[in-house]
């Protein structure tokens, strides 16, 4: 039998707790009772506590009374994950941590084993809304900023939310197989496996920043006439900076390079379009600037793992 626990603290996210735990439930039914997970809630309070939704939930034990090593140690996220620090919870993970198998964290709590200091030298991911934030914050650590759930030794972390869920699977699937995963996730209708990454929910592009620069008035002549056809030499020319200067001046405010950003924007452009239109692609293509579908379509399945097509039936 493998124990799975779950630390709770104020505010945090129920999905990232009922998603994972859910899936160990189910699995259970597949499993005879010597092979089930048994499943722990831990709290870094007495009593109730409640959720960013307002759901308070009891755990079984305070994190005071919890001595004892776990197969898999999990952290969720929520707003009490990445804007509180709790002290008292981060002395005791890296404690909890040295007794348990293998740890990990779903959604934002990748923070709190961040400052715990349980993310250095690993390759992590969180939401994608936050993984510029956790990359700030713990330097020591690689961020995965497109990967629905990583793990790397003995260290799992998820993307957003449901994704909780898809790396739950992944460790029922190493502990009994395929098939036992597979009949969980029919039981929850969802994927063994997602097409694309955690960017297919993310724009590729940041907003415009809002003080007026030479670079931020050839960003915004971009994004208003993406149908044209747009080169380093021609956005150094609109801000009568040489290609050399631009291109580095650019890259220093915006943290992409020019044609990156072009390339951004028109994938982003295009995304909206397959979202709240039923134009034809040939259309889109020709609105966002990519010229034809088959460079949309390339691009598409090289920074969202989607087709254009496949985009449309997911998200419109």
């Amino acid at each position: 039998m493998k124990t799975v626990a779950m630390v709770l603290f104020p505010d945090f996210l129920l999905l990232d707790m009922a998603g994972p735990i859910e899936v160990f439930s189910i699995a259970n039914r597949y499993l005879e009772p010597g092979e089930h997970y048994q499943l722990l809630m831990l709290g870094t309070e007495h009593g109730a506590l409640r959720a960013s939704n307002g759901v308070s939930v009891q755990a079984d034990l305070h994190i005071d009374q919890a001595r004892d090593g776990y197969d898999l140690l999990l952290v969720p996220g929520g707003p009490g994950a990445y804007n509180e620090k709790h002290p008292s919870l981060l002395a005791w993970l890296q404690g909890a941590v040295g007794r348990s198998t293998c740890y990990g964290s779903i959604c934002t709590g990748a923070f709190v084993l961040g400052h715990a200091g349980l993310l250095d030298g690993y390759r992590v991911t969180t939401h994608w809304h936050y993984t510029e934030r956790l990359i700030k914050g713990f330097p020591l650590a690689t961020v995965e900023t497109d990967q629905i759930y990583v793990q790397d030794r003995n260290l799992m972390t998820s993307g957003g939310v449901t994704a909780g869920i898809d790396l739950a699977l992944a460790v029922v699937a190493q502990d009994h197989g395929k098939k036992v995963a597979q009949d969980v996730a029919k039981v929850l209708l969802v994927v063994m496996k997602r097409q694309g990454g955690q960017a297919q929910f993310s724009p590729l592009m940041a907003a415009v920043a809002p003080h007026e620069t030479p670079v931020t008035r050839v960003q915004k002549r971009v994004l208003e006439h993406l149908d044209e056809a747009f080169s380093v030499e021609r956005m150094a020319s609109l801000a009568n900076m040489s290609a050399r200067h631009f291109a580095r001046m650019f890259t220093r405010e915006v943290n992409m390079t020019p044609m990156e950003f072009l390339q951004s924007a028109r994938i982003d452009c295009a995304r909206n379009l397959l979202e709240t239109s039923d134009l034809p692609l040939k259309t889109v293509a020709y609105k966002s600037g990519f010229g034809s579908v088959r460079h949309m379509r390339f691009l598409f399945s090289e920074k969202l793992g989607l087709t254009p097509s496949q985009y449309r039936e997911q998200f419109s």
